[in-house]
């Protein structure tokens, strides 16, 4: 978890020190939702106008948008390294690297928010609602970068836990709520006026290269990886088992010949044992002859 919080924070750091291009991103936003109005896909401004007519389904959505991308997160982390640590090292290292390839979006394409343009009439629902937590509005926005918006890593980590989950889950509601969690998070990213569809679209480009980059260290995808630490080690370094010894044989009995009772003619097939003393019949003497 240090490692964690450590790599976030550096993620901060570089996010937030990418300079702020103001006049280049708005342009892009410009383009953005113009290409998206070409697509039929512009859709952003009457779902962020329809939400914010519903008080208590807006301020949810931005407290949704202000936590829940950090502790559902964490929360899969640690989910990960307890029941799945021989797949841990892997997934994280898809989370880090798209979340490294995120940073080099924001500093080659700098885009305002839709809440951020001018004269589009986004409504920035944060302000609005006087909601706490977010860093995007109010008086927390000069602590981040508010010309971040392409990628979204609020669809990049919702994806990444929204898979994982179901990938790894053995329950089936679990697997529903991993699908659901990344759709409903698309939702309250366009709600809230934070991001644009296409942005959505950045943060899934990420992620599939996050996924590339653990293929090419561990050789396979995470979900696909022995569930237990000792089950990789004994699948990389174990010898292979060694060929079966033949059986010893055993010595053939040797007989052993039992004197022969007192009295008896021993065998005619070997000597008399030693010590014993052969009898041999006495043929009977003639008997004599009756007197006159």
């Amino acid at each position: 978890m240090l490692l964690i919080a450590i790599s976030y924070w550096v993620y901060s750091l570089i996010r937030n020190a990418v300079p702020e291009q103001k006049a280049q991103a708005m342009a892009n936003a410009d383009w953005i939702w113009e290409a998206e109005q070409r697509l039929g896909i512009a859709v952003e401004h009457g779902v962020n106008h329809a939400v914010n007519s519903v008080t208590w389904l807006i301020v949810g959505m931005n407290y949704y948008y202000a936590t829940l991308h950090f502790v559902v997160t964490l929360g899969v982390l640690v989910w990960l390294y307890r029941r799945h640590p021989g797949r841990y090292a892997a997934t994280r290292t898809v989370l880090f690297a798209t979340t490294a390839v995120a940073l080099v979006g924001y500093y080659l394409y700098p885009l305002a928010p839709p809440r951020l343009m001018d004269g589009q009439h986004f409504i920035d629902t944060v302000l609005v609602h006087q909601t706490w937590g977010s860093m995007a509005s109010g008086d927390l926005k000069h602590m981040s970068n508010q010309y971040a918006a392409m990628p979204s890593m609020h669809i990049g980590w919702s994806l990444w836990c929204g898979l994982t989950i179901f990938a790894l889950a053995s329950a089936p509601w679990a697997k529903i709520l991993g699908l659901l969690y990344p759709a409903l998070t698309l939702v309250v990213i366009v709600a809230t006026a934070n991001h644009f569809w296409l942005d959505a679209v950045g943060g899934l480009v990420c992620l599939l290269f996050g996924y590339l980059v653990a293929r090419l260290c561990y050789g396979t995808y995470p979900h696909r990886l022995p569930r237990q630490v000792d089950a990789v080690r004994e699948g990389e370094a174990a010898p292979p088992p060694a060929p079966a010894a033949p059986p010893a044989r055993e010595p053939a009995p040797t007989a052993e010949r039992a004197l022969p009772p007192e009295g008896r003619r021993p065998s005619p097939t070997g000597p008399a044992p030693q010590g014993a003393t052969a009898l041999t019949r006495a043929s009977p003497e003639p008997a004599p002859a009756p007197e006159p």
